[in-house]
């Protein structure tokens, strides 16, 4: 991934049109706008926030605009450095590895947990879930099915009735999602993700709580792998240029 220059993202945000922002709470506002852009890859890791273009687009001034950036500063998405504007956080390799190696095990446990503690009717809601994006899939939308694959693996998460799991859970969520939908750029992933979604369903309707643990490790891991694969590529990349 290379990043673009701060006149190329000005341009690029201006042919995007400008974006409705609520006026409650309006810095939480743009926050969640710009974390969304980051994760869905229209700002890249290293990348320079135009600042400018950002306020332009949203319509704001550039209070609210740089209290956003801290909140998000704060999540570890972006870098504000003084005096030389802030970039979006570039994600190494290493730290992929890490997260991953973290997010898989609290997701491993939460999935045996779930598999004993759940409800027919949390399963039936779980099953509600996976057919709504197996639909996004079958109709080739990666950002619906992204949203869709969250609240699953957050479901899980919720279901293995754990608040302090819950609560480690929800605080890395933030620093991974994005390597997360890194992943399904890859059609081949994105395919084997869809059928390991189904396996592991299975096995939480089941309540075989070793197997679907065992399956969430693996998927989860594997999504790691394919991110890292990425993340190297894109260094890569950017040393030969």
């Amino acid at each position: 991934m290379v990043p673009l220059e701060p006149q190329t993202l000005s341009t690029g945000l201006a042919r995007r049109g400008r974006r409705s922002i609520a006026r409650r709470s309006l810095h939480r506002e743009v926050a969640d706008q710009i974390r969304e852009m980051i994760i869905g890859g229209e700002l890249l890791p290293g990348e320079r926030v135009a600042e400018g273009a950002l306020c332009e687009q949203f319509g704001i001034s550039r209070t609210p605009l740089r209290e956003a950036l801290k909140v998000l500063a704060s999540e570890g998405l972006v870098e504000l450095r003084p005096n030389r504007g802030t970039r979006v956080t570039a994600i190494t390799a290493e730290e992929v590895g890490e997260l991953f190696e973290v997010v898989s095990g609290i997701e491993r446990t939460a999935g045996e947990l779930a598999a004993q503690r759940m409800t027919e009717r949390d399963l039936d809601r779980l099953r509600a879930l996976h057919e709504r994006m197996e639909r996004h899939y079958r109709a080739g939308e990666r950002q619906e099915y992204f949203r869709l694959n969250q609240q699953v693996h957050n479901s899980i998460v919720s279901l293995a009735g754990n608040s302090v799991l819950e609560t480690t859970h929800a605080g890395l969520m933030v620093r991974i999602r994005r390597a997360r939908y890194m992943a399904i750029q890859s059609q081949q992933r994105w395919d084997e993700s869809v059928a390991e979604h189904q396996a592991i369903l299975d096995a939480l309707a089941d309540r075989d709580s070793a197997r679907a643990g065992q399956l969430i490790l693996a998927h989860v891991r594997r999504t790691g792998e394919v991110v890292k694969g990425f993340v190297l590529a894109a260094v890569g990349g950017r040393a030969d240029n």
